[in-house]
């Protein structure tokens, strides 16, 4: 199987420089099913991988001076906080038999499965459907948007902790409605802001697991390399259409986690 998770692992690149996001949702699954791993575990290679995948998809972004890096700030430290929080805190008191009914048990691994399919559906969903037309705003950010902007980033920060997803599918909206970003550099921060969310969160608690350090830098060079393909890609296809077509693929693949983790 390890074979089909070194392909997918492609195409995670491919659709994160051919669509601008959504295909760090994928990873978890990638890591559970086709390599075997626990799902604590792949977790925690999914926040490395997003990370160094973000960094290497946001260095355009840095040349062409589409990051705004005071959002980054005011979206970036609360998420930050959050994911030390969650991983180092929360994600400890799960017990590995979370509780059961009759003969059956939900576990930890099944739990943490289970809150990675709803994201995958609620992502699916803002990705099928017609995406509204953003319009910018010129003049300093509202106090009171900044607030909602940063209590979003808590919660970015702790579905990011808690399934090692990035979270992109959240962060960019909030970046243009909350605080008037324009939708290219609303991209560009937003992959920063990811790098910082997922590195900083597999660093703070990689000494709970044991990394197999090869298969990691294996997948992630891959998945980079996916990305450079995604964003040549890109120049002739437009990932707009494509976005839908690949959420309903979301969307599937969401509803098969649930259905398997439920009943099989």
């Amino acid at each position: 199987m390890e074979i089909f998770g070194y392909i997918a692992s492609v195409l995670i690149g491919i659709s994160l420089g051919l669509i601008g996001g959504g295909g760090s949702i994928f990873t978890v699954p990638v890591l559970v099913y086709l390599f075997g791993l626990d799902a604590f575990l792949a977790t925690e290679y999914s926040l490395f991988i997003v990370g160094i995948s973000s960094v290497a998809g946001s260095v355009s972004y840095f040349r062409k001076g589409l990051v705004n890096l005071r959002t980054a700030f005011i979206f970036g430290i609360p998420s930050v906080i959050s994911i030390l929080l969650t991983r180092n805190y929360i994600l400890p008191l799960i017990p590995d038999e979370v509780f059961t009914f009759n003969h059956a048990v939900l576990t930890k691994d099944t739990l943490l499965l289970l809150i990675f399919a709803v994201l995958m559906v609620v992502a699916s969903w803002k990705m099928i459907r017609k995406s509204p037309s953003y319009q910018s705003e010129n003049g300093h950010i509202q106090k009171n948007r900044s607030v909602l902007a940063a209590g979003e980033g808590s919660v970015v920060g702790i579905l990011t902790g808690l399934v090692g997803a990035g979270g992109g599918f959240m962060i960019i909206p909030a970046l243009v409605n909350l605080l008037k970003t324009p939708m290219k550099v609303a991209v560009g921060t937003s992959l920063v802001i990811i790098s910082l969310n997922s590195l900083i969160g597999f660093f703070s608690t990689m000494h709970q697991a044991s990394i197999d350090w090869k298969l990691l830098a294996t997948v992630s060079s891959i998945a980079v390399a996916g990305i450079v393909i995604g964003a040549e890609l890109s120049k002739k296809i437009d990932g707009k259409k494509l976005k839908p077509v690949f959420g309903w693929f979301i969307l599937v693949m969401g509803m098969y986690i649930m259905i398997k983790e439920i009943f099989f």
